[in-house]
């Protein structure tokens, strides 16, 4: 009788111990790994910026062109490195199952523009000579460990742009913030990721921008002129500062619809 309790518990370790070991084999790995490889050198490209659009995640290559990103099926990863064309690349099952795949970029062929400097014309009397200064009424402010750099502040009546923007469905940022709050909701997220702010700070093109909230290169620059930011502003700033006036307006626009709401819902409620 012994003998047949200690089988019957023996069967049922051996099935319990048996489903664990099915149910980690099954688990769906949550991250990707790859391996970036350069079409000219067939080499490894490393500081590769990849991105995941879906979940807002960003990392880079390491010296062996290898990386690995938190990912699921599905998901879309952007590539770009300075010089080579940047690309799109879907996360598939199997990728995630089997590990590791090789991604190749290609190089682009570059073309020198010939830029014309505009030279300042000074004639020696200063009274001339500073007419011929532009002159920049910016707003900037400093951030603590950023020696020498200053970002750019928006004009003192960005609330009041924002605010005609509210009561107005006809204007720009309305039909931006408004009808696009999945992709602004990205922007709290990227701020949190520091690889995608590290990686924001170091460019000036706009793709990383432009990938992640679905917008054209105008719209971009229109959302953050609508925001008053200067043209100057515009022109010269990194790609992480650009980020920092966006999301900077957005909260205005969503505190300042909030009001807004609450008072339609009084209006509601006394009528």
């Amino acid at each position: 009788m012994l003998m047949r309790y200690i089988l019957i518990l023996f069967l049922c370790l051996t099935t319990v111990n048996s489903y664990g070991q099915d149910s980690t084999a099954t688990k769906t790995p949550t991250k990707v790994k790859g391996t970036i490889i350069s079409t000219t050198t067939e080499g490894p490209l490393s500081e590769v910026n990849i991105v995941n659009i879906n979940q807002v995640v960003g990392v880079a290559t390491n010296e062996d062109g290898q990386f690995e990103i938190k990912a699921k099926a599905n998901d879309t990863l952007h590539l770009s490195y300075l010089g080579y064309k940047s690309i799109k690349v879907r996360v598939t099952n199997d990728w995630l199952k089997f590990g590791n795949t090789e991604i190749v970029m290609t190089e682009l062929a570059l073309a020198l523009e010939e830029v014309t400097v505009k030279q300042l014309r000074l004639t020696g009397y200063l009274e001339v000579d500073m007419k011929q200064v532009p002159i920049q009424s910016n707003n900037r402010y400093r951030i603590s460990g950023l020696y020498g750099r200053g970002y750019e502040a928006g004009k003192p009546n960005i609330a009041t742009k924002v605010l005609g923007a509210i009561f107005n469905p006809a204007d720009f940022l309305y039909n931006m913030f408004g009808r696009k709050p999945n992709e602004m909701h990205k922007l709290k997220k990227m701020k949190e990721d520091d690889e995608i702010r590290n990686q924001l700070a170091r460019r000036f093109d706009r793709e990383m921008l432009l990938v992640l909230l679905q917008v054209n290169k105008f719209d971009l620059d229109e959302i953050v002129n609508q925001c008053n930011y200067s043209k100057d502003f515009i022109n010269t700033a990194n790609d992480l500062q650009i980020l920092d006036a966006i999301s900077e307006c957005y909260e205005e626009y969503k505190v300042i619809k909030r009001s807004k709401d609450r008072k339609s819902g009084k209006k509601k409620n006394k009528a």
